[in-house]
């Protein structure tokens, strides 16, 4: 899953988020800072004592947190104004192609304080490479800024390629990355896929991660599967559905991942070509709750929708590549430790919301926050 608009939150600020939860009773306003989860008081000066620090909240320039009453959640005009811009864009300072197999070679790329803590983002998809907005989720002042494009998506080759493309061949480009990169460990933030990769590797190489930010979570079991590909979300969407849905004969629909495979790894590149818009164009329409005419552009790009629909459905068919269906879930004792923001859309269509429930009930320590259906979506 791509989550491109998993209703993450309102910018408070330059470097800060408005995160409303929706308890059943009247909530506060809880902000919290991306630049705050470096687990650092001497953040600016490459003293970083992250294995002691916590989470740490900052509140904005408010004295104190005002309360989001009921009636005041029935109207975005109520609520205080609030800058909702990310971090400025800029550009990397280095870049590169590392050599990760006899097949695969990724694009990397560096940006923000070259000295500062390092957090490497982790894309969605698989398959939905990076871009350059990736950047503005970190202040770039305090942040070592490291974003790559995984196996056979964006500027990584061979371009949609499947072959020794799995999750765990992923994980050992992550550490590739970040032994080539001379980085002894970082902060990793992951949205969706990127979330699933974000906790599986933290559970392979715990010792190398400082802290974990998770955008709309997305555990790749059965359940979510089904409830994306196999009609559960066409009850929210039927309009976006029936496309997706159309494409398909109709003696073929018991499993449209099965019936998508066949179809994008035709010998024929027009077939190829048809199911990845039509697999692309479901996932664009429906990743914002709102409509997204530049992300809907996207599903209209061969390129972009051969490697995403692909390299999606290579991996949802094989499940992960897990060896169990519940196999991010049963290994959080791994990363228990790990100080960890999770931060959900109640109304992710792509990502639902039990996901992050479940990950939650299974790591109370890790924060979590949800956010409101009126929220700014943005990744």
């Amino acid at each position: 899953m791509i989550g491109l608009g998993t209703s993450l939150g309102k910018a408070l600020s330059p470097d800060s988020y408005f995160l409303p939860s929706l308890p059943l009773t009247p909530t506060t306003i809880s902000t919290f800072s991306l630049s705050s989860l470096s687990f650092s008081s001497n953040n600016l000066t490459g003293k970083r004592n992250s294995r002691n620090s916590v989470l740490r909240r900052q509140s904005a320039g408010f004295e104190s947190e005002p309360e989001l009453t009921s009636d005041s959640m029935e109207s975005d005009k109520e609520l205080p104004e609030f800058n909702r811009n990310l971090y400025p864009n800029i550009e990397p300072y280095s870049s590169g192609f590392l050599k990760v197999s006899d097949i695969h070679t990724i694009y990397w790329e560096q940006s923000g304080n070259p000295d500062g803590q390092p957090v490497v983002f982790l894309h969605g998809g698989p398959g939905g490479g990076t871009s350059p907005s990736n950047r503005r989720f970190f202040d770039p002042e305090f942040y070592r800024i490291i974003l790559f494009d995984q196996r056979g998506a964006g500027q990584s080759t061979p371009h949609a390629c499947l072959v020794e493309n799995t999750t765990w061949d992923l994980i050992s480009d992550i550490e590739k990355l970040r032994e080539h990169l001379e980085i002894p460990e970082w902060q990793v933030f992951g949205g969706s896929w990127g979330s699933t990769l974000a906790l599986v590797y933290s559970q392979s190489h715990p010792d190398k991660v400082t802290g974990i930010v998770l955008r709309g979570i997305f555990l790749l079991r059965k359940k979510e599967i089904d409830w994306f590909y196999e009609g559960g979300a066409a009850a929210i969407y039927p309009d976006a559905w029936e496309p997706f849905r159309d494409l398909i004969p109709e003696n073929e629909r018991g499993c449209f991942l099965d019936a998508y495979k066949k179809r994008l790894n035709s010998d024929d590149q027009e077939i190829q070509y048809a199911a990845a818009r039509a697999w692309t164009m479901w996932e664009m329409m429906t990743a914002h709750l709102l409509p997204n005419n530049e992300n809907i552009k996207r599903g209209e790009d061969d390129k972009f929708s051969l490697a995403f629909a692909r390299i999606e459905n290579h991996y949802f068919v094989n499940k992960g590549f897990f060896p169990s269906d519940g196999f991010l879930l049963d290994n959080i004792d791994k990363i228990r430790h790990i100080k960890t923001m999770i931060v959900q859309g109640r109304y992710d269509m792509c990502c639902p919301m039990m996901s992050a429930w479940d990950l939650h009930k299974a790591w109370p320590e890790a924060d979590l926050k949800v956010s409101c259906s009126r929220c700014w979506a943005f990744c």
